[in-house]
């Protein structure tokens, strides 16, 4: 019966080991999968790109412009319609834009939205020469990409002296990466995948709180629990202890998903557009704090790293130096460790409050999409927060309770044989 049981405690900390082990190794992997998503939906390459803008302005104002019939007759007349036609534009996009709306969201948008501004100002003064440029070759059905090439030349300009040039180099080497000419095909084949990894993930993690859940139930039922058996539950602790401390614990995802609105008759869309992001474990955390912040991080960093990485490690190896020798279990220092660290339970709760107020409150995110989504009428805004907790939280949630039946146990039958 002793065998059974003990072989019954070594299956389950292999399969948890193995578990664990395949968790981190597909963890990591679709954490590289998903940030190169998150990279390829950034906001800054879709709604917040002015060269984005610059092709949608261009495509519908060649569209616009190659409809006028321009013949001798009435070449004055055309003129004047291409110069309202360019006038109207501004016009358009200016008030679904214009500064006010911006007042409820974040300075980095409000900046681009006055600089837009700036932008199609000098656009204006320069109505009157880009006209002339583009009645020259209007009247020839054929020239709608040369059409197309005035306007474009006359906006990289303008361009030029209102914005910083954006870098794409990180965007076209994911390209290169997943062998794609354009980020929508891109996008397609990470969601893809990042849904078969997701799939896959879930799996692994219903398996790992499937075993730690009849480990505690294990600790709990046994009178007794041998020297050899305490140090299998200790290593499966141990476990859980490396996922919670290397993998992320919450990930926090604010995006727009759809933007829509209508320009000169025209319909413009915008889709999943990624305004916040961030995904990092404790260990991240803590070594971010410690080489990046300043004083006040600095001690924070040095408070996570205590109590969520030195304590644990020590209460646990305290509690197997107890379990195997007997003349060690009088040391105040090792049974201050295991047995009278009830009160700093809750420093773990105090980990997890600090990682998650670095990272971001999901309320609060929640709260700041509401208002984008409300700050024009002239553009239709559907905001979702993607927020959610990950693996390493439900192995850091599972550590702490098996550590605390563990060496419940363990004092128990110190008791038992003190008696």
């Amino acid at each position: 019966m002793k065998n059974l049981r003990l072989f019954s405690v070594a299956a389950l900390f292999i399969g948890l080991s193995v578990v664990s082990f395949k968790t981190f190794l597909l963890e990591s992997e679709k954490r590289e999968l998903k940030s190169d998503l998150i990279e390829l939906s950034d906001v800054k390459y879709g709604v917040f790109n002015v060269d984005e803008w610059k092709q949608i302005f261009t495509d519908i104002l060649t569209k616009k412009i190659s409809e006028f019939e321009i013949v001798g007759e009435n070449r004055d007349a055309m003129k004047l319609k291409i110069s309202n036609l360019l006038t109207e534009a501004i016009s358009d996009f200016k008030e679904g834009i214009h500064e006010k709306n911006f007042d409820s969201i974040k300075d980095f948008i409000v900046s681009s939205a006055i600089s837009l501004n700036d932008y199609l100002n000098i656009w204006k003064e320069d109505i009157p020469q880009m006209t002339d440029a583009i009645m020259k070759v209007a009247d020839n059905p054929e020239n709608k990409e040369l059409i197309k090439k005035i306007l474009i030349d006359k906006l990289n300009g303008y361009a030029d002296s209102t914005f910083a040039a954006m870098d794409y180099s990180v965007r076209d080497s994911l390209l290169v990466k997943y062998e794609q000419s354009s980020v929508s095909s891109a996008k397609n084949i990470l969601s893809l995948q990042m849904k078969d990894f997701q799939k896959e993930s879930d799996s692994y993690k219903f398996i790992l709180i499937g075993l730690a859940v009849i480990l505690g139930i294990l600790i709990l039922t046994f009178k007794q629990i041998t020297k050899f058996e305490f140090v299998i539950f200790t290593f499966a602790c141990s476990a859980l202890l490396i996922i919670g401390l290397f993998l992320p614990m919450i990930e926090i995802d604010a995006r727009l998903s759809n933007v829509h609105m209508t320009f000169m008759g025209e319909v413009i869309t915008f889709q999943d557009q990624v305004l916040y992001f961030k995904s990092k474990s404790i260990i991240e955390v803590v070594r971010l704090m410690l080489t990046q912040g300043g004083v006040d991080l600095l001690i924070v960093g040095v408070l996570v790293f205590l109590f969520s990485v030195l304590f644990p490690w020590a209460k646990l190896i305290s509690g197997v130096v107890l379990m195997l020798s007997e003349s060690l279990r009088e040391n105040k220092i090792l049974s201050f460790l295991v047995f009278k660290t009830g009160k700093w339970s809750m420093a773990d709760v105090m980990v997890v409050a600090i990682f998650m107020a670095y990272i971001g409150f999901s309320g609060i995110l929640t709260e700041q999409l509401n208002q984008i989504q409300g700050l024009s009428s002239q553009i239709e805004l559907l905001t979702t927060n993607e927020s959610n907790l990950q693996v390493g939280f439900f192995a850091f949630a599972m550590f702490a309770v098996l550590g605390l039946l563990l060496s419940s146990k363990l004092k128990k039958q110190i008791n038992d044989i003190k008696k």
